[in-house]
């Protein structure tokens, strides 16, 4: 792909640089973890104590932790830092903040870089932060980052809410193509909530609808530990469908959602197979691998310690690809070879979003109508 390098200045950059009006004199608890960086590699938190007449309360952190270097569904308790003497964990026995954990501040600020998918947690952690604040009374201010994927393109089923779970709380496509403050929006003008704050976007500068992460100036810090660079955040909403099947995702490797394989397949076959569909921006090259438990990475992947055949998804063009059709297509692909030692489980469910399993009309533009309203980028 062509590189491109549009300078873009992020909510937490433009707040520092331009609108501290918004936080002076506030008493502030901050939703945050090791993403929420200023151009300058610059933690948020570290900024806020050193600003004047500011007052950082309290941090909350969702997912993998505050230092993202906790492995995926992994409970968390509140962490320490030396500058810093509590972190709630909104991934252990709270998701939701209490309000015990909300009193006595003036303003709550979400700064997390996300990738654009429904199942990333990051999206159902702003929702119930959103939430919590608008039982008690307090403003949130969301500080916007890029959505890596572009914020154009729009795949996979609007979730049945009858399958809602904290791996999909919005009736959203897979990858929705909007940004964490377009989606506060949404999440409030569509009252997906029970209670609604007072929202403030900060807007990114710089950034439009068409670039991905990678034609921007910005670096990607690995988001979690399994989306270590922008080529698995795009790979990411189509073959996290893996994880609800007895296939290996990569977990445990190197090339987490770009390795996909199990015992029991013929790699070199599967790549064949999957070449002649001449799926866009992506092909397939036979791949051996073995899955091993890698410390705040993967614990007990699917397979430890075992030979897996299977594929390597190279993708060519971000642009051409389709995520989520490429990982319906080869899962398809894998169920039909191997219909006596594939299975899919009831999490499949949770990811998909809606009954019809694998299957949805992709022409559907719904959703794009309705969230075009919420657009704060061309």
């Amino acid at each position: 792909m062509e590189k491109h390098t549009s300078q873009v200045q992020t909510g937490l950059d433009i707040l520092i640089n331009e609108r501290l009006d918004l936080i002076k004199g506030k008493k502030i608890g901050l939703v945050t973890n090791h993403t929420g960086v200023d151009r300058n590699g610059q933690p948020n938190y570290e900024l806020f104590l050193r600003l004047k007449n500011i007052y950082l309360k309290s941090i909350f952190a969702p997912e993998h932790g505050f230092f993202g270097n906790f492995s995926a569904g992994q409970n968390i308790e509140d962490q320490h830092l030396k500058k810093f003497p509590i972190i709630y964990s909104l991934y252990g026995n709270t998701r939701k903040p209490t309000p015990e954990m909300l009193d006595g501040l003036d303003l709550i600020i979400y700064d997390i870089q996300d990738i654009g998918t429904r199942f990333y947690t990051y999206i159902s952690t702003l929702g119930l932060v959103m939430e919590a604040a608008g039982e008690v009374g307090i403003p949130v201010i969301v500080l916007d980052r890029p959505n890596p994927l572009s914020g154009l393109n729009m795949e996979g089923p609007i979730l049945d809410l009858k399958h809602k779970s904290f791996v999909g709380m919005y009736p959203i496509p897979i990858r929705y193509g909007l940004t964490a403050g377009e989606l506060a929006k949404m999440i409030i003008g569509e009252k997906w909530i029970s209670a609604t704050p007072e929202l403030t976007v900060v807007k990114i500068k710089g950034w439009k609808r068409n670039l991905y992460f990678n034609e921007t100036n910005l670096t990607l810090i690995p988001t979690s530990p399994n989306i270590p660079d922008i080529e698995t955040a795009v790979i990411y909403p189509g073959m996290c469908l893996i994880e609800g099947t007895n296939l290996s995702e990569g977990r445990g490797t190197d090339h987490p959602f770009q390795w996909i394989g199990a015992p029991w397949i013929d790699g070199q076959k599967l790549s064949q197979i999957m070449n002649k569909k001449h799926l866009p921006g992506i092909v397939f090259e036979p791949i051996s691998f073995t899955p091993i438990t890698i410390s705040g990475k993967a614990l007990n992947p699917k397979y430890e310690n075992e030979r897996c055949d299977g594929v390597y998804c190279k993708i060519l063009d971000f642009r051409d690809y389709n995520s989520v059709s490429t990982g319906v297509q080869l899962i398809r692909t894998i169920k039909k070879l191997y219909p006596e030692e594939f299975e899919w489980n009831d999490f499949i469910y949770k990811l998909w979003g809606i009954d019809s399993l694998l299957e949805y009309d992709s022409k559907d533009e719904s959703f794009k109508q309705m969230a075009n309203k919420y657009y704060l980028y061309e």
